[in-house]
């Protein structure tokens, strides 16, 4: 009932954009569900069908922004509802980019999400216009290609931060890395690695290496990565404690629980990770 296509950018649009992705549920009418996502990039989520909400933190309704949403960078997961069948398309967007297509810095929306046309003005209402009329998943990442390099033209810089690049790839390769060393591999002092990430990435260097080695180790309890004995070495914790703080401060549940745990998003978020990474 579940399909979620992931979709490489074409080269033009590779130091801005990690992925495409479009996801049907093809759920019973009065089917709820409700889940938790925790992503690596801000992403642009469309809503073409369906009953769709969030809610971050102590926030104490359910809500959404209007079709074509914003979501900024995760330093924790928020809490995703449904309500029968739908389908939302989107874009994951890389942080050494983000200067091209945003005239605010990522910290201004870590945590929350925006409707699009907050940021893009008519552009958030063409992208949903153009993938509504689309007639297959093809035409809609078409479509949403399209409307992104409107947006670079618009803005004009078509900037991209070499370091914030290189510091993408430590995250996303070498979670367990320390903050000054990867700081070194930047060419950066580590002041300025914070400052450079919490513009582009939203969060501070050491957030986003936890954030990354824990979708790491969400992605291998999955059945998602399968990293060789080496590598899952190097992501094992401390001590169990450490282990059930983390999962418990970025996805609200214990290691076992998690496990037991149905997660269909988040699994479909892990799943385009991991297609990004290779």
């Amino acid at each position: 009932m579940l399909q979620s296509h992931n979709f490489a950018p074409p080269e033009d649009l590779l130091p801005y954009v990690r992925q495409f992705f479009v996801f049907h549920a093809a759920l019973p009418d009065d089917f709820v569900l409700i889940d938790r996502l925790i992503s690596e990039s801000a992403m642009v989520r469309v809503l073409l069908k369906g009953d769709w909400s969030a809610k971050y933190g102590d926030e104490p309704e359910w809500r959404r922004e209007g079709p074509s949403i914003l979501f900024g960078p995760n330093s924790r997961s928020f809490g995703v509802r449904v309500r029968g069948p739908f389908t939302v398309v989107g874009v994951a967007l890389r942080p050494s980019g983000w200067a091209a297509l945003f005239d605010r810095k990522a910290s201004d929306t870590a945590d929350a999400m925006f409707a699009l046309g907050d940021f893009w003005g008519d552009a958030a209402a063409t992208l949903h216009d153009r993938i509504v009329a689309a007639v297959d998943d093809a035409g809609i990442v078409a479509a949403i290609e399209s409307v992104v390099r409107t947006r670079l033209a618009h803005v004009g810089s078509y900037a991209r931060d070499a370091a914030m690049a290189v510091f993408e790839e430590i995250a996303r390769t070498d979670s367990t890395i320390r903050v000054a060393d990867a700081a070194a591999k930047c060419g950066l002092s580590a002041r300025a690695l914070e400052r450079r990430c919490c513009a582009a990435f939203g969060l501070t260097p050491k957030v986003i290496l936890r954030r990354s080695r824990f979708l790491d180790m969400a992605a291998v309890v999955r059945g998602i990565s399968h990293p060789d004995e080496e590598a899952q070495a190097a992501l094992r914790f401390s001590d169990q404690s450490h282990l059930n703080r983390e999962f418990r401060h970025f996805i609200g549940m214990t290691p076992g629980q998690f496990e037991k745990a149905q997660t269909p998003l988040l699994n479909a978020v892990l799943k385009l990770r991991e297609d990004g990474l290779g």
